[in-house]
Parts: structure tokens; sequence; C-alpha cells
């Protein structure tokens, strides 16, 4: 089971954060591949885990970057407003040791964050999340 470890200062105030590659998803590379059209490059992106987010967002402008449609719509509610409704996406995250999950992912607004991306519950479904507070390191393993 690939897994890796981080250890962040402050791991209570900064929260468990850990770099992803943000791509296209699969269907999308093939039917590019197919068509003899370039894949874009993956987005790195700063990405926070997070247990209350049923569902995995992306910064709103990533699709663009990414070139990606959306293939659906999601209502989601935030600490300051309820009922947002944002686009979903299909892509592709790449996380350390070679481990790729695919997702729908929610693009909204992150402003004033210093995240682009939440790794949702849709994601930790797949793996373990081992959170250890005193020494400032967690551990995910898929």
């Amino acid at each position: 089971m690939p897994s890796f470890t981080a250890q962040v200062p402050n791991l209570h105030v900064i929260g468990p954060v850990v770099e992803v590659q943000v791509a296209v998803g699969s269907v999308l590379e093939g039917v590019l591949t197919s068509n003899g059209e370039p894949i874009p490059t993956p987005i790195t992106a700063s990405a926070m885990i997070d247990t209350g987010a049923t569902g995995t967002v992306i910064r709103q402008e990533m699709p663009g970057q990414l070139g990606l449609n959306p293939v659906g719509t999601a209502m989601i509610n935030t600490p300051s407003s309820e009922g947002v409704e944002c686009y979903e996406y299909l892509v592709r995250l790449f996380f350390q040791n070679n481990v790729v999950i695919e997702t729908l992912a929610i693009g909204a607004p992150l402003q004033g964050q210093h995240i682009q991306c939440l790794i949702g519950r849709d994601v930790l479904a797949h793996g373990v999340l081992i959170y250890v507070g005193y020494t400032n390191t967690f551990t995910l393993s898929f």
C-alpha cells in the first residue's frame, strides 16, 4: 500500500497540506491523445486534507487552465454561505509515491486561503489518514 508521511510545522495551525498535481481525467486524456491534440500540463497545487469536506475542491480558475468542461453541478455550503451552485470536473490527482486518484472535483472560490485544493472524503474513502498532532505529522496511505 503506497503511503507518505509529512511533517508540517504547527500542524494544528497550517493543517495537513500536501503538494498534488491536478490533471485532466483519463477519459479526456484519451480523447486528446487519439485526436493528436496536446495534453494540458498538470497544475501543481497545495492541497489540504479536509475530513470535513464531502468532496474534493479545486480553485475555480483551474478547470479553465486545464481546458476542462463541467460534467455536472454540486451545491456546496461554506462557512459564510449555503446552497452555492458550483461546477464539477473530472480530474486526476497525482500524490507522492505514484498515487493517482481520479475523482469529480468541485470548482469553487478559495480566496484568502494558503491552498489551491481541498482533498475531501471522496478521495479519503480510498485510503487511511493518520494524524499525529503531538509530532506535527500525518500519514496518508492508499
